[in-house]
């Protein structure tokens, strides 16, 4: 199960993605799902959560279906709005649901959200996944699902979740690029057999750190 930021990361990784051909509601989601050539914004997100293995409700290709799961699930809020929330729109005041989304952020009176099969100028049927701002007002409810991060209490966290937060936390650093003063002090260690210079943001061991003092003490002593 994925964190709220985890799985936004995935709903950006779509931004851009269009009908092929055009006007065809023809989409990998539509295919994934089973319905391909239909009007797929809820299977946009459905197809989102179930990369990022977060559960909804309910499988199911309507806004409306949606609503009605999480209301009876409990999982249905209409206030407070937060990122990671499913939102469902109401565009003429009817109460019924006419497309939907995921809060990216929320501010003030409005909302950001990325959105399946949307457009400017045809909101609910724009054929694209696009990051659109909306009125709270516009908004007639939301699907609040529950993340790996909504109920972390590190005091709490097992051991096997310690070292899942670990190697997230790793992964993140991975990602990171050695500065460039920092850069010939680590070659000059690598040359000096102190550390091999791979994953040069690792987290080490006390014991490690042990270690990588000895070797520095016998490299000078050379």
């Amino acid at each position: 199960m994925a964190t709220v930021q985890e799985l936004l990361d995935i709903a950006r990784g779509e931004l851009g993605t269009t009908e092929s051909p055009a006007n065809s509601n023809r989409t990998k989601y539509g295919s994934w799902y089973g319905l391909n050539g239909q009007p797929w914004c809820v299977m946009f997100v459905e197809w989102i959560f179930a990369q990022a293995g977060v559960k909804l409700p309910i499988e199911t290709a309507s806004c409306t279906i949606l609503m009605n799961a999480a209301k009876a699930a409990g999982n249905w809020v209409t206030s407070n709005y937060k990122s990671g929330d499913v939102v469902i729109y109401d565009w003429g005041g009817d109460k019924r649901p006419d497309h939907c989304g995921i809060v990216e952020a929320v501010g003030g009176s409005s909302i950001t959200a990325i959105e399946g099969n949307t457009a400017i100028g045809n909101d609910s049927d724009g054929g694209q996944v696009m990051r659109r701002t909306r009125t709270i007002g516009q908004v007639l409810g939301a699907v609040r699902p529950k993340y790996e991060e909504d109920d972390m209490d590190v005091e709490k966290l097992t051991e096997a979740q310690l070292v899942r937060l670990a190697e997230r936390m790793q992964a993140a650093l991975g990602k990171r690029i050695v500065s460039g003063k920092l850069a010939p002090e680590l070659q000059e260690a690598v040359d000096a057999g102190i550390t091999d210079g791979s994953n040069p943001n690792a987290f080490c061991t006390r014991a490690q750190a042990a270690v990588m003092v000895h070797r520095s003490t016998k490299s000078k002593k050379v």
